[in-house]
């Protein structure tokens, strides 16, 4: 089986979602921040026989995740499935009125070109397969800027654009470019929001291979 490469392994979501993948025969690369987390998460999914790798980079450090995707590769095959959703820094988000230029590097590493690298990364062993899913999680100001976030806002809409012409670009070679956005905050037991709901819901994106932008939950008003 191929690799399915999760960027930003967390608790919640994350562990969700690697379990929903990983039960359906993918290896997993486990990629976040800090070693011992995504060494916990493996653990506990190699208890129950999916097959698991924890890799630690920050993606602002763009040598680091580079080398932890080609890790990846090299330990459990090719990547075939790529999602990138990390949470983003709650110091990215001051109102619009107080950023400056300066305070956008911090997001726009984090949100387009952690993304672009990590895309870079594991595009050629799709090539190699002849095909592939990369699967992006936003929150709603990806779609609708909040003017008390803004630094998140700015860097989410750039990534939405980067990837919504990654789906344009990539569809010929059979490589399904995907984005989810999830309103509001995502919570245990919730209808449109509990984490396994939303596992369902990117393993889906990736099995029907239909339009670039999927909603969680309505946007409301």
């Amino acid at each position: 089986m191929t690799t399915f490469a999760l960027i930003g392994a967390g608790p919640g979501l994350g562990a969700a979602v690697a379990r929903r993948f990983g039960r359906e025969g993918f290896d997993l690369a486990l990629i976040s921040r800090t070693q011992d987390h995504v060494d916990a998460l493996a653990a506990s999914l190699n208890k129950d026989g999916i097959h698991a790798r924890g890799f630690a980079a920050d993606v602002r450090d763009h040598q680091a995740l580079t080398a932890a995707l080609d890790a990846a590769t090299a330990t459990l095959g090719p990547i075939e499935v790529l999602q990138y959703s990390p949470v983003p820094h709650k110091d990215f988000m001051k109102p619009v009125l107080r950023t400056t230029g300066d305070d956008l590097q911090g997001p726009l590493a984090f949100s387009l070109f952690g993304p672009m690298t990590a895309v870079k990364q594991a595009l050629p062993g799709m090539r190699d397969l002849g095909r592939g899913t990369i699967l992006f999680v936003n929150g709603g100001s990806a779609v609708r800027p909040h003017p008390e976030r803004a630094g998140t806002s700015i860097a989410f809409a750039a990534e939405s654009a980067y990837a919504a012409m990654l789906h344009d670009s990539l569809a010929s070679e059979n490589i399904h470019v995907a984005q989810l956005i999830i309103p509001g905050a995502i919570a245990v037991g919730d209808e449109h929001t509990d984490p396994g709901l939303l596992a369902d819901t990117l393993w889906s994106l990736h099995q029907l291979r239909g339009d670039f932008r999927s909603y969680a939950a309505p946007m409301g008003t």
